[in-house]
């Protein structure tokens, strides 16, 4: 590698355009700082600088006393929702029900005649207060309000507050598509920490907060894809445990909130420095309404509001003026009560005839989607049942660092004699599997 700068910022410079041009691959290994230093007659700290820049911009990875590599390009993958105009019945968008969102010309009614200008207060008072009321009896701490673009705006802000390229963060794996997104296209490296039917297993998330990660990322309820919950006693050890470390940033993503059948457990101890929990309007209003208020401590606020005071990063007012009405209407409460029924009882129909046909599957779900476990690859699985005429999420998409997989089913829009069908369908296609490898071990 020829470099003939002398500053740090001519070694950024040139490196930079190295890796860009294509001329440093991939996993190319850079020169030490004592050999680069040398050939440049210059000093060891003004290559250490470079080499510091390179990797807070995400070009390179230091893997301390093992070098500085070339990081490898961000890979695809994959998202949620599917294309439009399926031939087959669509289990796989992660979707919520459309028939249970406020249509659009309900929530027009609501918009003030007084259009929001300049200088305004970022959340409208009439949301900040059903914010307020809403977050209020979960959290035993004073905190201040803010209004994001919804739950994945909201988790890249903070992180972006207080992270750099290269820091690594504990999530659950399997983890949520936006999740893993979010934290490869900032650099940030993801930090996998098992999960049960109870949530993040303590001792996997105390290996990986000895280990050094900066921030944890939790789902407390309806985590996607499994839709498992923290129990009660999970999330007190996970609050004892995060208490020993209280320097690591913590956001709780509660995305399903008020349509949950499960109970919310506060996991952010007393001494934790900065913190947020997240609560989005998209599961009740629709995704296209994209809202989400984040409770946090004052400092973590202060940040989030020197990125969101801008004229161009506003949460629209139009949009909090329908959502504030939609949320104080009479009949908020009961369509909520309606929404949350629906979806319970269409994931236990599917539960039970997944279990009535000899399909392994948890009792505790909570959210759009039931995770069936698979031993296996998901592929043959997947295109199977496609072949029957049902489209189901593979779970590879969502792994980590785990060596099992599953399938994520969305129960959202599927009908009772739709589920007994879709039973049927993966409980043939895994007794023929089972069959297969019988065979092959005979």
């Amino acid at each position: 590698m020829k470099i003939n700068g002398k500053t740090a910022g001519d070694i950024f410079d040139q490196i930079r355009a190295k890796i860009q041009s294509g001329e440093l691959a991939p996993g190319t290994m850079l020169p030490t700082l004592r050999d680069l230093a040398g050939e440049l007659g210059i000093n060891r700290n003004t290559v250490a600088l470079a080499y510091k820049r390179l990797t807070d911009a995400g070009f390179v990875l230091s893997r301390g006393r093992n070098g500085t590599i070339v990081r490898e390009p961000i890979a695809t993958i994959d998202i949620e929702g599917s294309a439009p105009g399926l031939a087959i019945r669509d289990l796989a968008s992660g979707n919520p029900a459309s028939s249970v969102l406020p249509s659009v010309n309900q929530l027009v009614t609501h918009i003030q005649n007084t259009p929001g200008l300049y200088g305004e207060p970022e959340i409208r008072p009439e949301l900040e207060a059903a914010g307020l009321e809403w977050l209020q009896p979960d959290l035993d701490v004073p905190f201040e309000l803010n209004l994001t673009n919804g739950a994945v705006d909201a988790v890249e802000r903070v992180l972006a507050s207080y992270l750099i390229a290269g820091d690594r963060v504990a999530v659950e794996d399997p983890c949520f598509l936006s999740s893993i997104s979010t934290l490869r296209h900032n650099r940030l490296q993801a930090a996998p920490v098992a999960m049960d039917t109870e949530g993040m297993q303590i001792e996997a998330l105390s290996r990986q907060l000895s280990a050094g990660v900066q921030a944890v990322i939790i789902t407390p309820r309806a985590h996607n894809p499994t839709g498992f919950g923290l129990s009660a006693g999970r999330a007190e050890g996970i609050r004892t445990l995060l208490a020993s470390y209280p320097q690591v940033l913590v956001i709780v993503d509660d995305h399903f909130s008020l349509l949950s059948t499960q109970d919310y457990h506060h996991i952010v101890p007393a001494n934790t420095r900065n913190w947020v929990l997240i609560r989005s309007l998209s599961k009740f209003l629709g995704p296209d309404m994209r809202m989400a208020f984040v409770a946090s401590d004052e400092e973590t606020s202060q940040r989030l509001r020197q990125r969101l005071n801008a004229g161009t990063n506003w949460v629209s007012h139009i949009l909090q003026d329908m959502a504030a009405g939609h949320m104080r209407s009479p009949d908020f409460q009961q369509s909520i009560l309606a929404a949350r029924g629906r979806y319970l009882g269409q994931r236990e129909l599917l539960v039970s005839a997944l279990k009535q046909h000899g399909v392994t599957v948890s009792d505790h779900h909570d959210g759009l989607n039931v995770w069936v476990p698979l031993a296996h690859n998901s592929a043959a699985t997947v295109m199977q049942m496609a072949q029957r005429g049902w489209l189901v999420r593979g779970g590879e998409g969502f792994m980590l660092d785990s060596t099992s997989s599953g399938l994520r089913i969305t129960v959202s829009e599927i009908d009772a004699p739709e589920t007994e069908l879709i039973a049927k369908s993966l409980a043939g296609i895994l007794s023929q599997q089972r069959q297969i490898q019988a065979t092959n071990k005979g």
